[in-house]
């Protein structure tokens, strides 16, 4: 069976992309951060805020664009996403050399591309879901495998970059970086879109939804699922720097390259595979996302802190898909609100967990590696949450 229409190969083209563009701009500053502190004298805690405001612009997005988009048409949005996009990338190479104050030049790049990279998340997936053709939920899993792709090609041509042509040049790849989402918000025009039809409004209300316990365990599993994703991917290139002293170069592919490489594959087994009992996959996962933020934070050894880096990759990767593949299972009149407050409740974690890790290290002295120490509060609550779940699902048959 055909995932996709032959008259829809550009506008799948063009969602692959957009989710390549979204990860690339969740990736690039990260690889910066210790050039953002060595040339422009920004600190930890300041750093951490970027990742903050990043993840909140987008989260804010989602919530603005969630109750716009059927009105100004998706279109409009793909387009106005990668254009912001770009000017955030723009923004990022020549704003902080203009400001009076650096740290303000790079606020402003990070909403800029934030904004437009909330707005990919709102307007992308819609758009797929609406493609005439078979297997949606295998195109559906498809597209997220992308933004795992996402990451690895920015990381490697980022690293090959500053390998050429020094990091110093970090301003000529950003404005590099820019051009992708001017050409694929170019296609954005072009391309067929599919009426995008209304599903049958939920007969849950928000009130309702809001009062079943199941919900708020969902909501806190997605939470804790972004926050210890993030947590280890948004500092291993500048843990690897600092504190295991490791090439730049050898340190962005074997951390956060790593992570993406084990992250996609890890989705896509889960597509071709049959899995009977999801739950208790996403158990073990969570059981050993834990270990690997130990593998990270206690080993002293350079190697198997990278290895834990990758492994984290693995073990967390299913965790956010796969919360919103069974919710159905457990609220089946959620309705389109579940989805949208389960992905709100994940961005929320998306922010949250990496700035817990770098205003520990600050607190600690700048020791990275004992900063994502913290994170792993994250990862037991994933286990939790988990044990909690399937505890639910042996009690009680789903709703």
């Amino acid at each position: 069976m055909r995932i996709r229409s032959e008259n829809y190969n550009l506008t799948f083209l063009a969602c692959f992309c957009a989710y390549v563009v979204q990860a690339t701009v969740n990736t690039f500053s990260p690889l910066l951060f210790v050039t953002f502190q060595k040339s422009f004298g920004v600190s930890l805690e300041k750093i951490s805020l970027l990742i903050t405001i990043n993840f909140t612009v987008q989260l804010l997005v989602d919530l603005l664009c969630a109750g716009i988009a059927d009105r100004i048409g998706y279109r409009v949005l793909a387009v106005g996403a990668h254009l912001l996009t770009a000017a955030g990338l723009a923004a990022l190479a020549l704003l902080p050399d203009v400001c009076a104050e650096p740290f303000v030049g790079l606020v402003i790049a990070v909403v800029l591309y934030a904004a437009g990279g909330g707005m990919i998340e709102v307007v992308i997936s819609p758009i797929i879901a609406a493609c005439p053709g078979e297997r949606k939920s295998a195109a559906m899993n498809l597209l997220h495998s992308f933004y795992c792709w996402g990451l690895m090609f920015a990381i490697v041509v980022s690293t090959l970059f500053f390998r050429c042509f020094g990091i110093e040049n970090w301003r000529v790849l950003s404005l590099l970086w820019a051009i992708i989402p001017m050409v694929n918000g170019c296609l954005f025009l072009f391309v067929p879109i599919a009426p995008l039809t209304s599903e049958d409004a939920p007969t849950m209300p928000l009130r309702s939804l809001l009062r079943e316990q199941i919900f708020w365990l969902l909501f806190f599993i997605m939470f804790c699922a972004g926050a210890a994703e993030q947590a280890v991917v948004q500092w291993s290139s500048a843990m690897a720097e600092v504190a295991l002293r490791v090439p730049k170069a050898v340190g962005d592919l074997a951390g956060p390259c790593a992570f993406a490489l084990l992250m996609g594959v890890a989705r896509v087994m889960v597509v071709r595979g049959k899995q009977n009992n999801m739950e208790r996959l996403m158990l073990r996962r969570s059981i050993l996302c834990a270990a690997s933020y130990l593998l990270i934070s206690l080993v002293p050894v350079p190697g198997i802190n990278l290895a834990g880096c990758a492994l984290c990759g693995f073990a967390v990767s299913i965790i956010w898909p796969s919360t919103l593949s069974i919710c159905t299972n457990y609220l089946p009149r959620g309705g389109t609100m579940l989805f949208a407050l389960l992905a709100l409740s994940g961005d929320i974690g998306c922010s949250l967990g990496p700035t817990v890790v770098g205003f520990a290290a600050e607190r600690l002295g700048g020791d990275l590696k004992r900063g994502v120490l913290s994170g792993i509060v994250f990862a037991l609550g994933l286990v939790l949450g988990m044990a909690l779940l399937l505890r639910r699902k042996a009690r009680t048959r789903p709703l």
